[in-house]
């Protein structure tokens, strides 16, 4: 006992020393930031009034070093995100909502479905967005140098836009990575995608109008087609070439035509209802993820549509589970 007492406090003395240090290192980064931020157009009165209560947090570099492994094979992920209690909440949103939710379906040519499943997996319908300062997550983000260029000019965008009075910087409380409102922007996002739509002169991506007008307009400028298919289910043949499988979300190879890929497929007849023109590729998400998964179960064929969640979230069971809520939702409202 007396040697575990013992290394626990070496342990503890270690990590308050780095993170002392880590403070302070933090201290000066902020000072040197400043005059680079100036530098990029950020305006002193702004940058004093945004950045004046950030702080390190250690706990956001706890999370980006040790983001944990996800060991849910594919059908269990999915079920859990598309439950029928999720169900039952979007559908509720929606009636309470019905006008204006079909009014920005028809504006921006994106379905209503779509955006209650990216909503409800995203923050289940606004309940979690996130309880983190967002300025102080990506200053320190950007202090730390795994990925400090992503996240500097992260935390220029957002100062920028807080600049330009588009966002207000006391309501930024979102994810320990910067993400923010109900369908999580990062500020970039939010920069190239969000919208007045109220036209009250502020961008509240934590209000139904701004934030489903957004999220809206931004699955539509990178190329949604609405009422085509996102992925169907298959059955692979044993002899279908491993090279054709995609097991990261990174970038899709072997896309063909549905025509081409139906070949390697067990009782590919009963998909008629597919344009055997339409461009697709083959996911088999649980492959290198799961501790000796099948190399072809589950397997899925997916569509252009499917490459846009992507887009959105580069995971293949996040994009899964949205287009298979989106489906569940067409069916019940």
């Amino acid at each position: 006992m007396k040697i575990i007492r013992y290394l626990l406090i070496i342990f503890f003395i270690f990590f308050a020393s780095n993170l002392l240090a880590d403070e302070n290192d933090f201290s000066k980064w902020l000072k040197n930031f400043r005059i680079y931020a100036l530098k990029q157009g950020v305006s002193e009165k702004t940058f004093d009034l945004a950045m004046s209560d950030v702080v390190f947090l250690p706990k956001v570099i706890k999370y980006d070093r040790f983001q944990p492994e996800f060991y849910e094979d594919t059908k269990l992920y999915i079920s859990k995100r598309t439950s029928d209690q999720k169900l039952k909440k979007g559908s509720d949103i929606y009636r309470s909502n019905k006008d204006f939710i079909n009014l920005i379906d028809d504006k921006f040519s994106v379905e209503k479905e779509l955006l209650l499943a990216l909503m409800g997996i995203e923050t289940n319908f606004g309940t979690y967005v996130g309880k983190m300062d967002i300025l102080s997550s990506l200053a320190t983000l950007s202090f730390d140098e795994r990925r400090s260029e992503f996240f500097t000019k992260e935390l220029i965008t957002i100062l920028k836009l807080i600049d330009s009075k588009k966002i207000n910087h006391d309501i930024l409380y979102g994810s320990w990575a910067g993400a923010f409102g109900y369908f999580q922007f990062m500020p970039s996002t939010m920069e190239r995608y969000a919208i007045d739509f109220d036209r009250n002169n502020i961008i509240e991506l934590k209000s139904t109008k701004d934030a489903f007008a957004s999220a809206a307009n931004y699955i539509n400028k990178i190329g949604w087609k609405k009422n085509q298919p996102c992925f169907i289910r298959v059955k692979l043949d044993k002899n279908v070439p491993q090279n054709i499988l995609n097991t990261s979300a990174r970038n899709l190879h072997s896309k063909e035509k549905f025509k081409t890929l139906k070949k390697y497929l067990i009782e590919n007849d009963n998909f008629t209802n597919i344009d055997n023109n339409m461009i697709a590729s083959i996911i088999t998400p649980d492959k290198d993820i799961i501790p000796d998964a099948q190399n072809l179960e589950p397997a899925y064929i997916v569509f252009e549509n499917y490459e846009k969640i992507l887009q959105w979230n580069r995971s293949l069971r996040f994009a899964l589970a949205v287009c298979t809520l989106k489906e569940k939702f067409e069916n019940v409202l």
